[in-house]
């Protein structure tokens, strides 16, 4: 209506003026505002997508760490570079944990959960070497850059200087069985109920993780018992199937599994033989054990298979060597209740007096320690007699 009145007003010939309109933006401050706020969620999200920052932002000091010589392996203080630690040492589980290995027994397929502490699955090769124990002949050890191993000296072996004592003679006129209780070392209340509630001629097989080995053992040896080292070996369905740090392997050289034994050797002392834990693959490999038992029989030791394969090459390498050797008949408590317990020491027995000797192996069961216990106290009646395991060599060799 204004427009039209100043028309009307207005002489002939002549435009009214045009009121002025102010300048018009094609958005609001409002609609600005929103696309702004847009823009920056766009930039937050891609950053957050695509920048490989996992402190999100926090302040980060860099600091340069120098590598001390005590710290660099040989290869790497010869070639003056520094290894980056995965490269240069097996990974290992974090501080405090355990590492829980299922133990299968080749044979039966019985499985046995063994929890291996931290200190010996984190620190393999690592740690201060054990010390020698008490009891042990200082002659009979030699220095290994793990710490002390056995050796021959004076004529001496440690198979016979750390047999048990057993009256070999009579041990010669009867049936004898030996019962070998292993996985020791690794659960103290186990192995100590073992220790102490079976009697002397049963031995005592330890493996070499848990916190203190040789305390175990030395504990062992002050009751009577007679021990062996148990190796662990690979098995047929590693690492599936995992005996612990510093398994022997068939796809190692030799030389790495000799370093690997001594640090086995290395953790207690005082054993009579050693024994495969575990390695149904390994010790049916002639390339691979060939070295291992020359070794060990060149220490004076012993050694013991566990019967896991049919394959084993350990008794024709062991024979070689004219090392004393036995190999377990069965296991005792494939089948860990008290009827199959006692059904295998019936199996035993049989066993011993057709042929005069048996050999037994057994885990530290609660159920296992208490058959045998009842087992071994009737065996006089029975005619046989229980013996430690280098006794049961013995007669078999002379046999």
């Amino acid at each position: 209506m204004a427009e039209g009145a100043d028309e009307l007003s207005t002489s002939l010939g002549q435009r009214a003026p045009r009121a002025r309109r102010g300048l018009r933006l094609p958005f609001t401050a409002m609609q600005a505002l929103a696309v702004l706020l847009g823009l920056f969620l766009v930039a937050f999200v891609g950053v957050a997508l695509f920048n490989d920052n996992p402190l999100g932002g926090e302040p980060i000091a860099q600091v340069t760490l120098r590598k001390t010589p005590a710290d660099e392996t040989p290869a790497m203080a010869a070639s003056g570079h520094a290894e980056p630690a995965a490269k240069s040492a097996p990974k290992q589980a974090a501080s405090g944990e355990n590492k829980t290995v299922t133990i299968i027994d080749g044979s039966s397929g019985a499985r046995h959960d063994v929890v291996i502490g931290s200190e010996a699955a984190d620190k393999a090769g690592t740690e201060t070497p054990p010390p020698v124990m008490t009891g042990i002949d200082q002659r009979l050890l030699e220095k290994s850059r793990y710490g002390m191993i056995p050796m021959v000296a004076d004529g001496l072996k440690p198979f016979t200087v750390y047999a048990a004592d057993a009256d070999r003679a009579k041990a010669a006129r009867m049936p004898v069985v030996a019962i070998v209780v292993g996985g020791l070392g690794v659960g103290a209340a186990k192995t100590t109920d073992a220790i102490m509630k079976l009697p002397p001629a049963v031995t005592l097989a330890f493996t070499p993780y848990g916190a203190d080995p040789a305390k175990l053992a030395e504990r062992a040896r002050a009751q009577r018992h007679e021990i062996l080292l148990q190796i662990p070996m690979e098995p047929f369905d590693y690492p599936d199937n995992d005996p612990g740090p510093q398994t022997l392997l068939t796809t190692l050289a030799p030389e790495q599994n000799l370093d690997r034994l001594y640090w086995h050797m290395s953790r207690f002392q005082g054993y009579a033989a050693i024994a495969n834990f575990m390695g149904a693959r390994f010790v049916a490999t002639d390339a691979v054990m060939q070295p291992i038992i020359r070794d060990a029989a060149k220490r004076g030791l012993g050694y013991l298979d566990d019967g896991s394969t049919p394959r084993t090459v350990a008794l024709s390498l062991a024979a070689g060597q004219a090392m004393p050797f036995a190999k377990a008949d069965l296991v005792i408590d494939a089948v860990p209740t008290s009827a199959e317990i006692d059904r295998s020491l019936v199996k035993l027995e049989t066993l011993a007096k057709e042929r005069g000797i048996a050999v037994g192996i057994a885990s530290a069961l609660p159920v296992s320690i208490e058959r045998i216990g009842a087992w071994i106290r009737t065996l006089d009646a029975r005619g046989i007699m229980l013996v430690p395991l280098t006794t049961a060599m013995l007669k078999s060799k002379s046999g």
